[in-house]
């Protein structure tokens, strides 16, 4: 499918209430064919993520977008979630503060490659807190992280609409996968979710010391 079935679903319910029955109709006329249970698992965990809000209308559950994701849709295709005012990149940022300038690059790029599943871009890099000095001084070295070539990263830059990649700007990935890298990438992800989920009666109200040095 060419676009995430979510985002579609996003799409179709803006400014409407459809039952999953509506849903399935609309988008089998665009060419989307999900199961049923496929299609009712998407809805139902966006409720639970209070992405969509769900009506009891017997015998159909009807779902629509909450007024404040409403509002925050001002083009087709262009869905914001109300937590978007807190940057992805400002988390990262926050968390990767705490690890040491050997391993913060590593892990930069591994996590941007993992979550977005492509190469890491130089200005992401940036957003999240490492310079081009820090960076040019790693790569004198051997190192984990290695340069991707420019011929294959034409399509990564399409891809990216949020933010503005320029021409010519270059991108990494890992070359060399470690534990201490993946573990630390662990607990950086799990901050993100933190910030994504409400997650209020579920943590511990003595926190645990975080395993990020």
């Amino acid at each position: 499918m060419e676009k995430k079935l979510n985002i579609k679903l996003l799409e179709l319910l803006e400014g409407r209430q459809l039952s999953i029955s509506g849903l399935s109709r609309e988008l089998k006329a665009e060419g989307i064919n999900e199961h049923r249970l496929v299609l009712t698992g998407y809805l139902r965990a966006l409720r639970d993520l209070k992405i969509l809000e769900e009506i009891g209308v017997p015998p159909s559950k009807m779902y629509h977008l909450p007024e404040k994701i409403n509002e925050s849709l001002p083009q087709k295709g262009k869905v914001m979630r109300t937590s978007d005012s807190e940057d992805v990149y400002s988390i990262f940022k926050t968390q990767l503060l705490k690890i040491n300038l050997e391993l913060r690059i590593p892990v930069g790029v591994y996590i941007v490659s993992r979550l977005f599943e492509r190469p890491c871009f130089r200005k992401e890099l940036k957003l999240i807190g490492i310079t081009q000095k820090h960076l040019d001084q790693y790569l004198e070295k051997p190192s984990l992280v290695c340069e991707v070539s420019d011929a294959h990263l034409r399509k990564a830059r399409a891809d990216i609409t949020k933010i503005e990649i320029p021409t010519g700007n270059p991108a990494y990935e890992i070359k060399e996968h470690r534990e201490d890298v993946t573990r630390l990438a662990n607990e950086v992800f799990a901050s993100l979710i933190k910030h994504s989920i409400n997650l209020e009666g579920l943590l511990a109200k003595s926190k645990q010391t975080t395993l990020i040095p």
